[in-house]
């Protein structure tokens, strides 16, 4: 029973004893311990919030995702200056880039988004543009098809309906807007009465509007259709040449549907609805 009052005595003692040092060590020591913890804390604490820009990319992984070569020799590339950035040729490392800015190596441009080819069959009502100020947009109807920055090719009216190819490609996109040799498309065409044999011809042999030539790759009636439902093929990228052949032989369009882009076709593909194009659509889209 001593012993154990004894121990809680020497407890008591050391507990006093115990009490100033804890009292110094906290109070001088102890705080400054604390502060300089705290102090250290804050640095490392702001150094981990610096956050870096969601819309920026290292210039060498940009280049790795566009497929060229890897990182390492990217950095290679860039140290050499084989690499430009909007115009400015880049040798720092660890430079970064924006998904927008224009970034050329050896002179081409290249592009850090996997090749993505999306066809629709747009509905009524949608705008064929990319601006966010214009309404329901075909934006709007593949929205959820992909993350890469596709863009349609060509245009097709408001009120136009049909197929519409979207992607990121631009040696596709350039395909569809060479002047000499473009991509074919597919139209039918509604009007407000029958198409006369004699405009049919003036269609089909090519004609001059204030001097210029207005042709077309091919016109034709549709079997089974009365005359006010006609084919007509352009290579065309919008659709304006439609109305200016028709304004100008006095028929009123009633609908335009786009049937057919190349190759490709509404098969299985429903209006309002989209799907990523198959290897072998792709391949050959490459090849037109």
């Amino acid at each position: 029973m001593s012993r154990q009052q004894g121990r809680g005595g020497k407890g008591k003692t050391s507990g006093r004893g115990g009490d100033k040092s804890e009292h110094k060590k906290s109070g001088r020591g102890g705080d400054k311990g604390f502060v300089r913890g705290q102090t250290s804390q804050k640095k490392k604490s702001s150094t981990g919030t610096k956050k870096s820009n969601p819309d920026e990319i290292r210039l060498n992984k940009y280049i790795a995702n566009s497929g060229i070569c890897s990182r390492r020799d990217a950095d290679m590339h860039i140290s050499i200056g084989s690499v430009t950035v909007n115009g400015k040729v880049i040798t720092e490392m660890g430079y970064k880039v924006k998904l927008d800015d224009e970034v050329r190596f050896d002179g081409a441009r290249i592009n850090p988004e996997k090749k993505t080819y999306v066809l629709l069959n747009k509905p009524k009502g949608f705008a064929t543009t990319t601006s966010e100020s214009k309404g329901r947009t075909v934006m709007d109807l593949v929205s959820n098809a992909t993350n890469a920055r596709i863009k349609p090719i060509g245009r097709l009216g408001r009120n136009s309906t049909g197929l519409l190819l979207f992607t990121n490609d631009d040696t596709v996109v350039k395909k569809f807007t060479n002047s000499k040799n473009g991509v074919s498309r597919l139209f039918e065409i509604e009007l407000d009465k029958n198409l006369k044999f004699e405009d049919f011809k003036k269609i089909q042999d090519g004609f001059k509007i204030e001097g210029k030539l207005v042709s077309v790759e091919e016109v034709s009636y549709i079997d089974g259709q009365p005359k006010t439902k006609i084919g007509l093929r352009i290579k065309n990228t919008g659709n304006s040449i439609l109305h200016t052949i028709f304004d100008y032989l006095k028929y009123d369009i009633i609908k335009v549907d786009c049937v057919q882009i190349g190759h490709l076709t509404k098969k299985d593909l429903p209006r309002g609805h989209w799907k990523h194009l198959t290897p072998q659509e792709v391949n050959t889209l490459q090849m037109l």
